[in-house]
């Protein structure tokens, strides 16, 4: 099976800034261990099906229908990235459940048809979010990933960037997604992603807070990292912080288009996520973090990389001050 490789809505709408590369003789690491204890922070990749992953991450010979099988053994959560593209059939998600132990945890994006607003190459701005346009797809959606049952994470609504012509300033936007949260059911849990660098800020926090839905914070070529969001504002708005290394797509893709190895030395903002983690963990927030192959050339390895940096910082991370006690 040829690795995917379908392109990633909002991609591109950017001119890509240069990026270090790694030496590209650098040889494939071997797979890795079982996941060790990682507190509140579970750490996981975008999507799992991969060809170009068998030999450096997936034993030579796994068949495609083990990739998940053999993923959960390494990891505790995945991201899946092809709920963007079609409604997966209840047999897909019945065996994700069959592949994945009871305490596996599974996010996956909303589908195109409500976040772009149709197949278009540009987004439609008289469907995104209108829910008389989308109801049918959302509820069919929802119900189809509820047979996860336990395993289901955060559905995540991963927007395109948005231009004039679709959205002449984000009030428009926000007052869409503020009423289609509002019609979300409250069991589930939700998160945001824009790809609008000045949205960033609090009128999108307050919508996403109103609603306890997480504001998804993302590594990509031209978003701020989640420190500088943190500056301005708390990143927290839902149950969990939710993280997406993505990098710069066109960058990566004039290097390399397997994914079998790293091929960008991201190593200075790996460690500023490690420290952000850290943070959040001292405040007893939960998190999760999903690393796309097209950050660094192979997500499984930038994952542990990750991982390790932010378990090393934890335990390195001096106690909490004593708070005085509150005088009678």
């Amino acid at each position: 099976m040829a690795a995917k490789r379908a392109r990633t809505a909002g991609d591109g709408d950017v001119p890509p800034e240069p990026t270090p590369l790694l030496e590209a003789a650098r040889a494939p690491e071997a797979p890795p261990g079982p996941p060790g204890p990682t507190g509140l922070v579970r750490f996981g990749t975008s999507s799992f099906s991969w060809a170009d992953w068998v030999g450096p991450f997936y034993p030579p010979g796994t068949e495609a229908a083990d990739y998940l099988r053999v993923y959960a053994q390494q990891f505790d959560t995945v991201e899946v990235d092809a709920t963007y593209y079609a409604i997966p059939s209840t047999r897909t998600v019945d065996g994700w459940v069959a592949k994945t132990p009871e305490a596996f945890l599974l996010a996956a994006k909303f589908p195109r048809s409500i976040v772009h607003g149709g197949e278009a190459e540009r987004p439609d701005p008289a469907r995104v979010l209108v829910l008389d346009a989308v109801r049918e797809d959302r509820d069919r959606f929802l119900a189809t990933m509820r047979r996860l049952g336990t395993r289901l994470g955060p559905l995540v609504l991963q927007f395109p960037y948005f231009n004039r012509t679709a959205f002449a300033s984000p009030g428009p936007f926000l007052e869409r997604l503020d009423a289609f949260l509002a019609d979300l059911p409250r069991d589930l849990a939700f998160g945001v992603e824009v790809r609008n660098k000045a949205w960033v800020g609090p009128a999108l926090r307050e919508v996403c807070a109103r609603h306890k839905a997480s504001l998804v914070l993302v590594d990509q070529a031209w978003m701020p990292h989640g420190d500088e969001v943190e500056r301005t504002m708390d990143v927290v708005t839902g149950e969990v912080a939710y993280v997406r290394l993505l990098g710069d797509r066109q960058a990566i893709e004039k290097v390399t288009t397997t994914w079998e190895r790293e091929v960008v030395d991201h190593g200075d903002r790996i460690a500023r996520w490690a420290d952000l983690l850290v943070r959040l963990t001292r405040r007893g927030v939960r998190s999760l973090v999903y690393v796309n192959n097209h950050y660094a050339g192979h997500a499984p390895t930038t994952t542990r990389r990750l991982r390790d940096l932010y378990l090393e910082r934890l335990a390195a991370a001096p106690p909490e001050p004593e708070q005085p006690a509150a005088s009678s």
